[in-house]
C-alpha cells in the first residue's frame, strides 16, 4: 500500500497500519518467512478502517479534506477538461490578481469562459495567490471577462475554492466589498449560461462574487457557507478550538445543501477525496458539466434571465406552522 504523502489528524490510524504493514514486509524479506496469512489480515484491516472512516466522515472532516493541499484546483480540472485554455489578465483599473484567474478555453469543443480561484501548491505559490484570496482587481477582472462572455456569446464556467475575499485594509480601501456587491448584480443580469462549481472551499462573499450562476454544482467534500468554521467559533464561542462544533452547527455539508436548494448536484468524489484520484472526479465534473451546459443552450434569453431569478428568490425559503415564508 502506498503511503500518503499528506495525512490528516483524522486519518492517523490508517497511517499506522500502513507502518505496520510495511514492517510486515520488511520482516518477511529480512527473514524469508511466509507472512502471507498475517499480511493479508492486516491488509483487511486497512480497508475496513478506511470504508469506517470516510463512510462516516463529519462535517469539520469534510472541511479538512475540501482543504487537503494535494486536492485538485482549478487549474488541475481545467487542464484536464478543457483544451486551449489562454489566461487574460487585468482589471483594467489597478492590477491583475493572481488569486482569481480567467481566461477562454474549449471544452467539449465549444468556446467557453472560465473565471477561477486559484490557490498555490507551496509557500512561495501561495504568497503569489494570496492564498486563495481575491482582492477587488480580482473581482473586476472576473466582471470584465463574464461581459466579454456576454458580448461573444460564450457561456461561463467559474470554478469556487477559496476561504473568503481578502479582508486587508488596503483590500477594503479599494472597495472590495462594492466589487462583488457588483458582481452579484451584473451575474443576475448576464444574458449566457453560466455555471459555477465548489471545488474546495466556498467561503462567504468571496465565493458568491463568482457564484450567482444559472447552477451550482458542488463536489462531496467540498463546503459553502456563509462563514468559516474557524470564524463561526471565534465569534459564538470564542474560541477557534471550537470548528468542529461550528462546522456541525453550520451544516457543512453538501448533502444539505443541495436539499436546502443552495447547489443544483452534489458531485462523487473518488473514495477518500479527490486528491485520490483527480481524473476520476474530472470525469464526474465532465459528465455533469455536459448535462447541466446541454440543458441551459436550450433555454432563450429570456427564460434563461427569468430561472435564474427565480432560482435566487427562492432561496431562504421556510416553513412555519404550515406556511411557507420567504
Amino acid at each position: 500500500m502506498e503511503k500518503p504523502a499528506y495525512v490528516l489528524e483524522f486519518e492517523k490510524p490508517l497511517r499506522e497500519l500502513a507502518r505496520d504493514l510495511e514492517a510486515l514486509h520488511q520482516n518477511s524479506l529480512e527473514h524469508n518467512l511466509d507472512l502471507s496469512v498475517e499480511v493479508k489480515a492486516l491488509e483487511k484491516a486497512i480497508e475496513q478502517t478506511r470504508r469506517d472512516i470516510y463512510s462516516n466522515l463529519t462535517p469539520w472532516q469534510r472541511v479538512q479534506i475540501a482543504r487537503h493541499p494535494k486536492r485538485p484546483y482549478a487549474l488541475d480540472y481545467v487542464g484536464m477538461l478543457c483544451e486551449g485554455f489562454q489566461e487574460l489578465h487585468g482589471d483594467r483599473q489597478y492590477n491583475d490578481d493572481r488569486a482569481l484567474i480567467g481566461g477562454t478555453a474549449f471544452f467539449n469543443g465549444e468556446a467557453i469562459m472560465i473565471i477561477a480561484q486559484q490557490k498555490g501548491r507551496d509557500t512561495k505559490e501561495n504568497i503569489q495567490r494570496n492564498f486563495g484570496m481575491s482582492q477587488p482587481e480580482g473581482y473586476r477582472k472576473a466582471l470584465r471577462l463574464m461581459k466579454t462572455a456576454e458580448r461573444f456569446k460564450l457561456p461561463v464556467l467559474s470554478f469556487i475554492d477559496t476561504p473568503g475575499a481578502y479582508p486587508g485594509v488596503e483590500s477594503e480601501a479599494r472597495h472590495v466589498s462594492e466589487a462583488i456587491a457588483v458582481n452579484l448584480r451584473e451575474m443576475a443580469m448576464l444574458r449566457v449560461p453560466s455555471i459555477a462549481v465548489v471545488v474546495g472551499e466556498g467561503g462567504s462573499g468571496g465565493a458568491l462574487g463568482i457564484g450567482v450562476t444559472d447552477r451550482v454544482l458542488i463536489f462531496e467534500n467540498s463546503y459553502y457557507s456563509v462563514i468559516s468554521p474557524e470564524g463561526c467559533a471565534a465569534i459564538l464561542w470564542k474560541d477557534r478550538a471550537a470548528a468542529p462544533k461550528a462546522a456541525e452547527a453550520l451544516k457543512l455539508n453538501a448533502a444539505t445543501l443541495e436539499q436546502l436548494g443552495v447547489v443544483d448536484e452534489v458531485l462523487p468524489e473518488p473514495f477518500g477525496g479527490a486528491q485520490n484520484d483527480p481524473a476520476q472526479a474530472a470525469a464526474a465534473l465532465k459528465y455533469a458539466l455536459l448535462k447541466h451546459f446541454n440543458d441551459l443552450r436550450a433555454l432563450d434569453v429570456e427564460t434563461l434571465l427569468s430561472s435564474r431569478y427565480d432560482r435566487y428568490r427562492n432561496l431562504g425559503s421556510y416553513e412555519e406552522a404550515g406556511v411557507v415564508h420567504s
